[in-house]
């Protein structure tokens, strides 16, 4: 099942504390709707496994700030594999744009071995892309990144903000279905992943709700965080 591509859009990322997130959360509920997977204002777990090449090219474009750069992942919710997707996060300037694919487990452990044969005759851009992907490069697993997510959103300017809470890594581990992988945090202090994303401009009423919370905005990369424990 092909999802539709989503336009570039904004996204700004912010460190904050949990004690600051807890404050703008209570603000949140009274003026954004909870995202539907948030069933009970709970947050839901994602996993993804992010792949890059021999050359870490991804991971290197991201440390050099290079404008134009691709990631490529396959993500689940809720460690099951009842839903898989395969992303690619794409940077261009300042937007993000994604794209994704519902896949299902037989193609994503394909894809995860790193066999292309096939994919070059799918309907899929992505998964030609893909496909183009494995051809010119060395393609490998890179890392695990496990968090949970809490989500709010807006119909204006499809404003969604999330807070991406107990971030951790999958170290050397790569068996994304197994739920019981061992995982620990890349961070270096208490501090929890604010991200806002929307189209053209962030809505003024949103803006004045969060101005005067206390976090530290950043180029942040869940995908760089997680591997600070491997080899590059």
């Amino acid at each position: 099942m092909n999802r539709t591509q989503l336009p570039a859009r904004h996204e700004l990322k912010y460190l904050i504390n949990p004690a600051e997130l807890e404050v703008l959360r209570r603000r949140l509920l009274h003026v954004m709707r909870l995202d539907s997977h948030c069933p009970g204002g709970r947050p839901y777990a994602v996993r993804s496994l992010y792949f890059d090449d021999a050359f870490d090219t991804a991971y290197v474009d991201k440390i050099a700030g290079t404008e134009n750069r691709d990631k490529y992942r396959i993500r689940i919710y809720g460690m099951s594999d009842a839903e898989i997707y395969l992303e690619r996060k794409r940077k261009l300037g300042d937007l993000i744009q994604k794209s994704s694919l519902r896949v299902t487990r037989r193609l994503a452990e394909q894809i995860i071995s790193g066999e292309p044969r096939g994919l070059q005759r799918a309907d899929s851009p992505l998964l030609r892309d893909v496909y183009a992907a494995m051809r010119t490069g060395v393609w490998k697993s890179a890392v695990i990144v496990d968090y949970d997510r809490l989500a709010f959103t807006c119909p204006v300017e499809t404003t969604r903000i999330t807070f991406d809470t107990r971030l951790r890594t999958g170290l050397s581990s790569f068996d994304m279905f197994n739920p019981d992988i061992a995982t620990v945090t890349p961070h270096d202090r208490d501090v929890e992943i604010l991200e806002i994303k929307f189209d053209r401009y962030f809505p003024h009423h949103l803006q004045a709700l969060i101005s005067d919370v206390a976090a530290e905005r950043s180029a942040i990369s869940k995908y760089v965080l997680c591997r600070r424990y491997q080899p590059i």
